[in-house]
């Protein structure tokens, strides 16, 4: 487990780009936070890691983004309306290249039981308007290349 303190949306951006820059194709990032903890940001560092650009938006309307890169995509899915396993089939989630790509979902509790073993789960605590500390849950993986 990786913990990180950090002071402002742009430290919060540049802990998820060392975080992307890490990530291989058939990861799966679960996000667990409020609303408004910056899990949209958090997901712009990690496109940014992964060479994709920084033009990240929230997917709540469109369930998921896509963000496509030469060799690699990150789709961005929000799970805030998704109460089981019929309303996730729905959304064509068992349909992406996970794979092959990487995806990071916001409102991951809402669908925890159909993730992964290896999902790297990231908690963001919001500590007031501009801290926050972000909890890498990752298996020991990124240990090594964290510090």
């Amino acid at each position: 487990m990786i913990k990180v303190i950090t002071h402002s949306p742009e430290e919060t951006i540049n802990t998820a780009q060392k975080l992307g820059a890490l990530l291989k194709p058939g990861d799966m990032i679960a996000y667990k936070g409020g609303l408004g903890a910056g899990k949209t940001t958090f997901t712009r560092g990690i496109a940014i890691g992964m060479g994709l650009g920084d033009n990240v938006t929230s997917p709540t309307f469109a369930l998921v983004n896509e963000y496509r890169g030469e060799n690699i995509n990150l789709y961005h899915f929000d799970m805030y309306r998704i109460e089981n396993g019929d309303d996730l089939e729905s959304t064509g989630f068992y349909d992406y290249p996970f794979e092959d790509n990487v995806a990071a979902v916001e409102w991951s509790e809402n669908i925890d039981e159909f993730l992964p073993k290896e999902t790297i789960y990231i908690t963001i605590n919001t500590l007031n308007e501009l801290e926050r500390e972000i909890i890498i849950e990752d298996g020991g993986r990124f240990a090594d290349s964290w510090n």
